[in-house]
């Protein structure tokens, strides 16, 4: 019953705060320039001629994956900085204290917010991802192959990170918490790219380099396989080439296996019960 009520109050908190202003400005300016966007894709001419109705649905595919990124970019940047403020906030200002000075076990407390911030992250990335699909089938026409497994991939991703935040902010300051989660789901993004140009040039060492780091942090595994639903199932075929497959940063050439989302799910619970000793452990 604690970690519930935690969550409900942990769910309102996230509600009130300014970071959801924020987020909320920055996803309907996204929203609105893509829509703009799309919307003059119809219309496009490409060396004199006006793009096909089927070139222009493998291009909104293609854009769709760039403005979806853009959205979990927001997701993360807002996500994170929720995050921090839970725990180390609420002990930096002595509200940690109070709560802890009731017969509420810790491990109860910590649960309950990263149920709350999972319960706030998810709803945020799933309606803005769903309003976006509906912008580009209302522009262009183009509806992914798979929006529900899509929608749901970003919801992980943004689990993913709300869980490293949480495990950040229960040993260093709320500030430093986000910087890092931000910082580090860059740098796996980055870290993905430069394994897609390593499967270009076939060097394993390279390659080596995404696939450890997806491994580390999944944000960038889980991104891949979210572009995956969301793209054209031809686009593939289309472009062709292991040039195009492995070097284009927003198209991806396989979905994520069952073994890597069951590597996931360890991850975050492992991440988790981190997180828990660390909190037990610090001084109120």
């Amino acid at each position: 019953m604690t970690v519930f009520i935690v969550a409900a109050l942990t769910l309102r908190e996230s509600a009130r705060r300014r970071v959801l202003r924020a987020l909320a400005v920055l996803t309907l300016l996204l929203l609105g320039l893509s829509a703009w966007g799309f919307s003059s894709l119809v219309s496009m001419e490409f060396d004199g001629a006006q793009l096909t109705t089927g070139e222009a649905r493998l291009v909104a595919a293609q854009l769709l994956n760039l403005v979806m990124f853009g959205l979990s970019l927001i997701a993360a940047l807002g996500t994170a900085f929720l995050a921090g403020p839970t725990l180390a906030g609420e002990i930096e200002s002595g509200a940690a204290l109070a709560v802890m000075a009731r017969p509420v076990r810790r491990s109860a407390v910590l649960l309950g917010k990263w149920l709350g911030l999972v319960a706030f992250g998810g709803g945020f990335v799933v309606l803005a991802g769903l309003a976006q699909c509906l912008i580009v089938l209302a522009t262009t026409g183009y509806w992914p192959s798979e929006p529900v497994t899509g929608l749901a991939l970003l919801a992980a991703q943004t689990t993913v990170l709300l869980t490293l935040g949480l495990l950040l902010s229960a040993v260093i300051s709320p500030m430093a918490s986000g910087i890092v989660a931000v910082g580090l789901f860059g740098a796996t993004w980055i870290a993905g790219v430069v394994g897609g140009v390593g499967k270009v040039f076939a060097n394993p060492g390279v390659i080596a380099i995404g696939d450890v780091s997806r491994m580390l942090l999944p944000t960038d595994g889980l991104w891949r396989g979210a572009m995956y639903s969301f793209q054209d199932p031809g686009a593939l075929a289309r472009f062709g080439g292991p040039a195009v497959k492995g070097g284009f940063p927003f198209l991806s050439d396989t979905p994520p296996t069952l073994a890597y989302l069951a590597w996931c799910a360890l991850w975050v619970a492992l991440v988790l019960g981190v997180a828990a000793v660390a909190f037990q452990r610090r001084d109120l």
